[in-house]
């Protein structure tokens, strides 16, 4: 009895190094850069994840995800590699070359020639892909710097003075972009009937959002002045 403790002990052992260095099937290996923790969390917002081309190689696919905060990678996750322990050892080398290096400029893992071949591939992918992502928004972010504000802020657009024969009509009109949002009378003829027809000819203005309206019954001449006032300012807006 006491001879077959040994022979139990060193069987318990052999059985060790198998239990280690058993293929994972786990292919989401990922390294990150270190910045502290409150930095992480606000460059995360701002983050772009990126997936990379699937490379078939002899060991089986190998693809890329990197996580990029503007140009630099600051972390890199493997959604496919080959089932195999010289992989599961080379893919942390490999993503910590990465970080480094911030490209797919990096060595070759010895013993694991072919996956690091598929690793660089797939990761360079995603790079040119980030890059025309970036130069896609920065193209965007250019043009909708000048047409942005012009839609986004307000713009007041005063029309040219028409004398009448009942008195000076000039309006006063404001744009949201193309959209006319409110119009003011700044001169109008002192009478009764231009006093009840200017509400209804600015409210058919914001309906028809231009100076084609219809005359106000009793105020013609009012109404006349008021178009083209009216379409000078958006003339001018234009």
């Amino acid at each position: 009895m006491k001879r077959a403790i040994p022979a139990l002990v060193l069987s318990a052992a052999a059985l060790v190094p198998v239990w280690r260095y058993a293929p994972s099937t786990e292919t989401t290996t990922t390294v990150t850069a270190q910045p502290a923790p409150s930095a992480s969390a606000s460059a995360a917002a701002g983050s772009n994840v990126v997936s990379g081309t699937t490379v078939d190689t002899e060991k089986g696919p190998v693809q890329v995800q990197a996580t990029f905060q503007g140009e630099k990678i600051t972390a890199v996750k493997m959604l496919q590699q080959p089932d195999h322990p010289q992989t599961e050892a080379a893919v942390p080398v490999l993503i910590e070359e990465t970080l480094a290096a911030q490209s797919a400029d990096i060595d070759t893992v010895s013993g694991a020639t072919i996956t690091s071949d598929g690793y660089r591939e797939s990761l360079q992918a995603a790079i040119d892909e980030n890059e025309k992502s970036a130069s896609a928004s920065d193209s965007d972010s250019a043009s909708g710097s000048t047409s942005t504000p012009a839609e986004s802020a307000a713009q007041t657009v005063a029309g040219s003075t028409v004398g009448t024969s009942k008195g000076d009509v000039q309006v006063q009109v404001t744009f949201e972009g193309e959209k006319i949002t409110a119009v003011e009378m700044l001169k109008q003829p002192n009478h009764p009937q231009t006093e009840a027809a200017v509400p209804v000819l600015v409210k058919e203005t914001l309906a028809a959002q231009s100076a084609d309206i219809d005359t106000v019954s009793g105020a013609t001449i009012t109404s006349d002045g008021y178009r083209e006032s009216l379409q000078a300012a958006i003339d001018a807006k234009a």
